[in-house]
């Protein structure tokens, strides 16, 4: 992708790899390099990567994507997982569950809540230095909080055992070209 976009009006960004979050202002020029799972990662004139979501589409001069609507019903892992195939990091093109940043998922009932549960990942990064973490952490979160039947998502970020690229599963190894 390389068009250059004129961001019709200041829009928050997270930068690429600090998450840091700023304000890129009106007018800064941008091109669109990677668009999956609702987020768009752009290269922006002023230097850099930056994520930009969905919900802000408007600013990059698209249309605003309406939020999947979910089921309603009962809790379900499967749709748990799927959720996470949502989450992707913003420098590469495979969601967090194909690159193995997924380690664990438990669920449980919530005491008192009837069906309701509680879900609880723990998920690394690529690298322990990267800033995505929190957000990504807080994306894959909210995805899962959105289910029918979770009353609770937390989703911790852990670094034992360190992520290698083994951990890559055979669909994530085909989209990034490796074997």
């Amino acid at each position: 992708m390389d068009d250059f976009i004129s961001l019709k009006r200041a829009v928050e960004a997270t930068q690429i790899p600090s998450g840091q979050v700023l304000m890129l202002p009106e007018g800064t020029v941008v091109t669109i390099t990677q668009s999956l799972g609702g987020a768009y990662t752009v290269h922006a004139s002023v230097g850099g990567l930056y994520r930009i979501t969905s919900q802000d589409a408007d600013a990059l001069g698209l249309e605003v994507a309406q939020a999947p609507s979910i089921a309603e019903g009962p809790f379900s892992e499967e749709l748990v997982w799927e959720a996470l195939r949502e989450v992707y990091d913003p420098e590469i093109p495979v969601n967090i569950v194909d690159l193995g940043l997924v380690y664990s998922l438990k669920e449980e009932p919530v005491e008192g809540s009837g069906d309701a549960r509680k879900v609880t990942v723990e998920m690394t990064l690529t690298a322990p230095g990267c800033g995505m973490g929190p957000s990504l952490a807080a994306e894959a979160r909210q995805r899962i909080s959105a289910l029918p039947g979770v009353a609770e998502a937390d989703v911790h970020l852990v670094w034992d055992p360190p992520w290698g690229p083994d951990r890559i599963s055979p669909a994530g190894r085909s989209k990034l070209g490796i074997d």
